[in-house]
């Protein structure tokens, strides 16, 4: 299977290229802390053959997916993006590594990168099926079949959700954008799990229970971010709020 672990591949994929939107990742915190190996070899090494690619191809920009998991669990809220980093699992040590990666490519070779750091994408297409899949996909799922969303921990924990369109258009500002560096990239406003499960719930006409099960290792308790830096390097705002996204992601799994 075709892997960013390929150095050889990305070499000849990047040939005449100017920009390079590195998306790949094996992207789950429960599965990095089952398996750290892989997720280091895919997330960090894997990111060190794009950039070494990127640079070898003479690349205009790198726009690589990073993380909000490389906040932790810092009290303060909202994050900013010269915060402090406190990483609670191996995928967001590889994200942390991965954006270092980004920064020192760029200082030393001078190959422009900007390292985005999503808050909880969502959105179509998204995956509900694996055992790692993301909380509104899996939440949408079950409320459709008619059976009750299962939150981990108390549903207290509050996560800013950021719609997948609003993911696409940061990248292409990014990359239309002759700045560097990292940057949040959200919604910038944030909703209880608890809340999150209600509002799907109604939108898709159930009355249902939830369900609370134990909280999950690396979880983090409170996300929110500011999107500031965002808007003013490169005119990034949020066009999705959680009710608009939510609904369209809906609309799509009832299809």
């Amino acid at each position: 299977s075709e892997s960013i672990s390929d150095l050889e591949l990305l070499q000849n994929t990047f040939k005449n290229i100017d920009f390079v939107f590195h998306q790949a990742a094996i992207p789950s915190v429960p599965r990095s802390i089952k398996d750290p190996f892989t997720t280091n070899l895919v997330n960090v090494n894997g990111t060190l053959n794009v950039l070494i690619a990127a640079r070898d191809n003479n690349v205009k920009k790198v726009i690589s997916a990073s993380s909000s998991s490389v906040y932790g669990d810092t009290p303060t809220l909202p994050k900013k993006e010269d915060m402090l980093l406190s990483p609670l699992s191996p995928y967001a040590v590889s994200k942390m590594t991965a954006e270092h990666y980004c920064q020192v490519f760029c200082n030393v070779y001078g190959l422009k990168t900007v390292s985005l750091r999503y808050f909880n994408v969502y959105g179509p297409y998204q995956d509900p099926t694996s055992e790692y899949a993301a909380v509104i996909p899996k939440f949408i799922i079950r409320t459709l079949n008619n059976k009750s969303p299962i939150i981990y921990g108390d549903g207290k924990q509050t996560r800013d959700f950021t719609f997948i369109d609003d993911v696409v258009s940061a990248n292409i500002l990014a990359s239309e954008s002759d700045i560097t560096g990292v940057f949040n990239i959200a919604d910038g406003k944030r909703i209880t799990l608890n809340e999150l499960a209600t509002n799907i719930l109604d939108l898709c006409g159930k009355d249902l229970d939830l369900i609370y099960e134990d909280p999950r290792p690396g979880d983090i308790k409170h996300s929110l971010a500011d999107v500031s830096k965002a808007e003013k390097a490169f005119g990034y705002s949020a066009k999705y709020g959680i009710k608009e996204g939510l609904s369209e992601t809906i609309k799509w799994f009832q299809r």
